[in-house]
């Protein structure tokens, strides 16, 4: 049966296979035209959080309303990771110390989560190769592929358009898959420490 017999005939039919590339969702890169770059996939996130002992936030705010605090208080509350906070014009965020750069901190991070202009990512991205981190993350909203390609190069992990804290509770049982609240109170001790 063709498209033709289906509009035609019976709008239930099965299609056959042929028919059946007609009803394909578009492809991930025409929703984002110019996206070139492959990110890791879901098992790769988890394997980067599970091996990460420390976070570097790049662009911590002290604003409540800003995206970088809610992570921030999530990553010191609810994770095991030494977190580190980064902002030159800051000096302490949520009762942490905050240091101007990467270079400053008393450890090497990890993971570098940036919370920066799209212009100032593929310097952030040197800072990290300069300090020795392993990943460079960049949240939601955040792509920068001349950034991906510099970390990638100097052997670094990348992330890009994903928040650190939705991966990290969706892979520990605080969200649903799809990025919501589970609902689920418990009183049983989780197993999953990172």
């Amino acid at each position: 049966m063709s498209g033709t017999d289906i509009a035609a005939g019976d709008a239930c039919a099965v299609p056959t296979p042929q028919d059946a590339v007609a009803c394909a969702l578009p492809a991930a890169a025409s929703l984002h035209p110019g996206r070139t770059w492959q990110g890791p996939n879901q098992q790769q996130r988890f394997g980067i959080l599970r091996r990460a002992k420390s976070v570097a936030i790049v662009g911590a705010s002290n604003n409540p309303a800003r995206a970088s605090y809610f992570v921030a208080t999530y990553l010191l509350s609810s994770t095991a990771y030494d977190v580190y906070l980064v902002n030159p014009r800051e000096s302490s965020i949520l009762g942490q110390p905050v240091y101007a750069s990467l270079a400053d901190l008393p450890v090497v991070p990890d993971i570098v989560d940036v919370f920066r202009r799209h212009e100032d990512l593929p310097g952030v991205a040197q800072e990290a190769i300069d300090v020795g981190a392993q990943t460079l993350w960049l949240q939601l909203g955040s792509w920068n592929e001349e950034a991906a390609a510099l970390a990638e190069d100097a052997g670094l992990s990348v992330v890009m358009d994903r928040c650190i804290k939705i991966e990290h509770a969706r892979f520990h049982g605080g969200l649903h898959l799809a990025g919501f609240d589970t609902g689920v109170i418990s009183s049983r001790r989780q197993l999953l420490g990172r």
